[in-house]
Parts: C-alpha cells; sequence; structure tokens
C-alpha cells in the first residue's frame, strides 16, 4: 500500500500512450524505476515509501505525481 499511488500513477502515465502497460511490477522494470528508487530506502532518487508519506491525503496526488513523471524535470523522458 506505501507505494500504490506511485505506481497508480505510472499506470495512469503509460495509460496516457497508445497501449495500456501491463501490471505495475511490470511498467517499473519497463521504464526502469528501480535504477533510481527502491521502495525503503533513498537511491538516486527518494525511496517509494517516502514518495507516498509526501502525497498521503493530498487531493489529487495521482495526478500531481503523473505530471511530474511526464515534465521529466526530474526524472528522464519516458515513452509516455
Amino acid at each position: 500500500m506505501k507505494s500504490m499511488l506511485l505506481l497508480s500513477a505510472l499506470t495512469a502515465v503509460l495509460a496516457a500512450g497508445p497501449v495500456l502497460a501491463q501490471s505495475a511490477a511490470e511498467l517499473e522494470k519497463s521504464k526502469r524505476c528501480t535504477k533510481c528508487h527502491a521502495q525503503d530506502r533513498e537511491k538516486v532518487g527518494p525511496s517509494y515509501n517516502d514518495i507516498a508519506a509526501k502525497y498521503k491525503g493530498q487531493a489529487g496526488a495521482a495526478d500531481k505525481l503523473v505530471a511530474e513523471l511526464k515534465s521529466a524535470k526530474t526524472h528522464p523522458k519516458t515513452n509516455a
């Protein structure tokens, strides 16, 4: 549940594309999220737990995360 918000946002990013991605785990792997993020510890980027805590309870959090992922300001540009 802790990283559910982030995975929902990742799924939404791909849903906006021509083909809906497979599972959240497959999406995470195909976009190489774990190169910079881990569930419970900081790597290059914050942990999924820290991201979930930051957005917990915020209205429109998933939309904010999707916009962040698509902006490529802090993330590599994806095919989303």
